[in-house]
């Protein structure tokens, strides 16, 4: 957009908007995150838009889990939550942790548990 268009588009704003202050708009915009946190973000929101994923989570907030074990909460096969494992490991929402040839899963830290309590929390607290 060029100066010209944006002027116009501000004076067509201005006019039509009573409650518009331009430069209380202005700042606001500029402290808007970068669009790469945007993106990120979105992700996590997609990774959370998965039943399967979320039961994960679900069950490593009570316990960090093998795989064996959460195959066997979700009865689902092992390469499923493997996939699903690294979806989320991928996005730091779960972290893994090496026994000999075993493989332990874990909430990756406190943001994660506190995004999945508050979202329950949302969701629950009109029923």
């Amino acid at each position: 957009m060029d100066l010209k268009d944006y002027i116009a588009k501000t004076d067509f704003i201005t006019k039509t908007c009573e409650h518009l202050n331009p430069d209380e708009m202005d700042e606001i915009i500029m402290r808007l995150p970068r669009k790469r946190l945007f993106t990120n973000i979105s992700n996590i929101f997609k990774a959370l838009n998965n039943q399967t994923r979320l039961k994960i989570l679900f069950l490593l907030l009570e316990k960090d889990m093998f795989v064996c074990e959460l195959t066997y909460a979700l009865d689902i096969s092992q390469s499923a939550i493997s996939h699903q494992l690294q979806i989320l490991k991928n996005l730091d929402l779960v972290r893994a942790n090496k026994y000999g040839r075993y493989t332990i899963y874990s909430i990756a830290d406190d943001h994660v548990k506190h995004l999945i309590n508050q979202c329950t929390e949302h969701v629950t607290e009109n029923y």
